[in-house]
């Protein structure tokens, strides 16, 4: 058997280490990419995203022939889903910007937003810590959500850097789980 897992019990069936390893070294090359050659990979990723809204909304509105429950719900979402990946997929260009302003803005606000349940906290007893980070963030919050600009260029770096040091952890990891896998020696 080489996936590593058992059939004993669900409860004892490990995640196969190799699954591990393959997500963690593609997540590595797309931090790479991302760092490399940003605008082009990110471009990529969207037109990826476009296909993957495209098909599930195809999915989605096959699947109210299987489970006709909450069909209405279904079918709205696969239509909805449909539209925006031909539009995603149609237009990458624009699409890349979109979604790059989009992500911006959602992080600019959770910033602020965490900001404020930090200064929350930190009245309630949660200490000084919590009041300056709760501080710090909603500063950044607010730098990112007026100049979105400083978003835009640096999104694609920073969700590089993640991605490159994600990737290594999973590597790191899977190696991790497969000496530790009751069934390593036979893989």
């Amino acid at each position: 058997m080489t996936t590593g897992t058992s059939f004993a019990g669900a409860e004892e069936m490990p995640f196969p280490w190799w699954l591990v390893l393959l997500e963690g070294i593609v997540t590595a090359i797309v931090g790479v990419l991302l760092l490399i050659a940003p605008g082009a990979t990110f471009i990529i990723l969207v037109e990826l995203f476009g296909f993957y809204l495209l098909i599930g909304g195809i999915f989605r509105i096959v699947s109210i022939f299987v489970d006709a429950s909450s069909w209405g719900w279904k079918l709205l979402v696969g239509i909805l889903g449909i539209v925006a990946g031909i539009v995603v997929v149609d237009h990458p260009l624009w699409s890349a910007i979109m979604v790059d302003i989009f992500a911006v803005y959602l992080v600019g606000f959770l910033a602020i937003v965490n900001g404020v349940i930090g200064l929350v906290q930190a009245f309630q007893g949660g200490g000084w810590g919590a009041g300056i980070l709760g501080v710090l963030s909603i500063v950044f919050g607010l730098i990112v959500v007026l100049n979105p600009l400083i978003g835009l260029v640096a999104l694609p770096f920073v969700l590089g850097a993640f991605m490159l040091v994600g990737g290594i952890a999973a590597i790191v990891m899977s190696f991790r789980l497969r000496g530790s896998s009751p069934t390593a020696a036979v893989t």
